[in-house]
């Protein structure tokens, strides 16, 4: 077993950061790994443990259709069909390709002259992704599915969807939380990073993302409008990221008249985020839509409370009560609520911290790396 070809497909790693230390561990038990992509992230270093695996196969972009504003724009990927010449070349006997772009159409035409046996990687589940009220494309993943030999999916979220909506039958599908947070590097990192004075009132509350009407941040900045008007000022809001929406919330905030509250940090590299996770006291994410939401994990792994919008599936890994809550991200009123309860019970912001660390402590690469060294073996017959 341990000399199978395996082929990963991925038009695009933006969470390429998480996927190299499951490489990292995978590759250490089929080391005749290739992972395929269309563009790699910033800061990519190809030293590093697992870039090795990786290969740049022609040129991905996203072309989009169409514009939502609460949601993931729509669109198709394109990426190159040269895919196929490195698939023949390499003759893999496993590929993982992820959803459902033209590579997965490609590998799936090519399974009778290649022979290789497939596991389509499904991220997750969020309306404007699954494309529900678009029949065509229901009726083309259906059969695309068909041909697969099983799925991984990262979230309940997504397997709900491969049940309910591509008919797909459940003993094929893994579901496996594999975009993980790499705890050891984040807090190596965190140890060699120096910030600037920031002036802090404590508790903290911490968002780090996008600055896009997509994350609802302005369902957050209401919640502290509604905070204000309660006589709650003693705690600050760290917003690290940029994004075309921050002169709006800039305006809304001055028109609320609660800018000692906020704090702009700007963007942020990859490497530097830990020691603003580590400055803050609670996290929160107002997300209206997220496949995933890898912050969610990374603030668990920094051992914080989590207030988790519903838009996103990380939601999955709230614990209500016990290390955050779960809100409505339309719902300013029940976010303030909830922040209001941890700024009147400072004493729950360590115990929710500490259970974040507990529940997250076992979702890592390593366990990543053994879902797919398990799914390879499944579909090759043998466990």
């Amino acid at each position: 077993m341990n000399d199978l070809r395996i082929a990963w497909l991925v038009p695009e790693v933006e969470l390429g950061a998480y996927w190299q230390p499951v490489l990292k561990e995978f590759t250490k038990v089929f080391k005749n790994t290739v992972f395929y992509t269309g563009r790699v992230w910033p800061g990519f270093d190809p030293t590093a443990p697992g870039a090795s695996a990786i290969q740049l196969v022609g040129e991905t972009k996203f072309v989009e259709t169409e514009k939502i504003d609460t949601g993931y724009n729509r669109g198709f990927i394109v990426v190159s069909p040269s895919i196929v010449g490195y698939l023949l070349k390499f003759k893999p006997q496993v590929v993982f390709p992820q959803a459902f772009s033209l590579w997965t159409v490609l590998t799936v035409l090519l399974k009778p002259v290649g022979g290789w046996r497939i596991a389509i990687i499904y991220d997750g589940s969020s309306p404007n992704t699954d494309f529900r009220d678009s029949g065509f494309r229901t009726v083309v993943r259906r059969n695309l599915a068909r041909f697969a030999d099983a799925f991984v999916a990262n979230s309940e979220a997504g397997k709900k969807y491969l049940i309910e909506v591509l008919k797909v039958p459940e003993r094929k599908i893994f579901k496996r939380t594999y975009l993980v947070p790499d705890a050891e590097a984040l807090l190596k990192r965190m140890a060699t990073t120096e910030l600037p004075e920031l002036n802090l009132q404590h508790p903290t509350f911490l968002y780090v993302g996008r600055i896009t009407q997509r994350k609802g941040l302005k369902t957050l900045l209401e919640a502290c409008s509604i905070l204000k008007s309660q006589g709650y000022r003693n705690y600050t809001l760290l917003i690290v990221g940029r994004g075309d929406q921050q002169e709006e919330l800039e305006a809304f905030i001055k028109e609320r008249n609660f800018e000692e509250q906020v704090k702009w940090i700007g963007w942020v590299e990859y490497g530097k985020l830990g020691a603003y996770f580590s400055k803050a006291d609670i996290f929160v994410f107002p997300t209206y839509e997220d496949v995933w939401g890898m912050v969610v994990p990374e603030a668990m792994v920094f051992g914080k409370p989590i207030l988790c919008s519903n838009g996103a599936a990380s939601y999955e890994l709230i614990a209500e009560g016990e290390n955050g809550y779960i809100f409505d991200p339309h719902d300013p009123q029940q976010l303030a609520e909830q922040m209001r309860r941890l700024l009147d019970n400072p004493d729950l912001i360590a115990s929710m911290g500490k259970r974040s660390q507990e529940l997250i402590a076992k979702t890592n690469p390593q366990a990543a790396a053994e879902a797919y060294i398990e799914v390879a073996s499944f579909i090759m017959g043998k466990r």
